[in-house]
């Protein structure tokens, strides 16, 4: 399991240097605009999608073929790519959160104000992983399914069912009455790393049974 993880980080390291620019142009574009939560919250997305990128290397190298005459099952290469997933949402998040504290003292945005301003940059931050880790999981089982270059096409999906399912219950709390104050969001907000771990649960099931089925010609 470990050797899994460590291939895809090593392979995906080449492009970290690019994604840090890109976060950091993306700084100069969102932070005056947008604000930092903005920004942070994109950055955890941002990094997140990189795991399109293992699934793109391991599909030019014909890894899977080669993965499977060795060691490891199925199960322990779906589990690994939920935990590169993981590690890639947790940089974006803690990346954006650095970068964007520092955006924001520059553009006077009042980020060490107060102690609440501090508090709040890291629930965004918080915020940031659970919204990367529920993106990011979605895009998987449609990389196990079509692969990397096809599901490239699908990814639009991978927010955009999350965010159907989320203002649908969002609709069905404000039909029945249900009032959503600063209160009621604090504590869905706080729930939703919970929201996360079975959304994460309910993609790796859906990933396993997919690649369980594939025949790898």
């Amino acid at each position: 399991m470990k050797s899994l993880i460590l291939k895809d980080l090593y392979n995906i390291g080449h492009n970290a240097k690019s994604m840090i620019f890109i976060l950091l142009v993306l700084a100069f574009a969102l932070i005056p605009s947008s604000g930092v939560e903005g920004y942070i919250i994109m950055s955890g997305i941002l990094c997140s999608m990189m795991i399109i990128t293992t699934f793109s290397f391991d599909d030019q190298s014909k890894w899977l073929k080669y993965a499977l005459v060795m060691p490891v099952t199925k199960k322990d290469i779906v589990i690994s790519k939920f935990i590169v997933l993981l590690i890639f949402s947790a940089i974006g998040a803690v990346t954006g959160l650095v970068i964007g504290a520092i955006g924001g003292t520059i553009a006077h945005k009042g980020i060490f104000s107060s102690v609440n301003n501090m508090l709040s940059l890291l629930f965004t931050g918080a915020v940031s992983l659970v919204i990367s880790e529920i993106a990011g999981s979605m895009s998987i089982p449609l990389l196990f399914k079509f692969g990397a270059e096809k599901a490239r096409i699908l990814m639009f999906v991978s927010c955009l069912i999350p965010a159907s399912i989320f203002f649908g219950v969002y609709k069905l709390f404000t039909l029945l009455g249900v009032s959503f104050t600063d209160q009621i969001i604090f504590i869905l907000l706080c729930c939703s790393p919970f929201l996360a771990l079975v959304w994460n649960f309910l993609m790796y099931k859906i990933s396993y049974a997919l690649f369980a089925r594939k025949e790898l010609l």
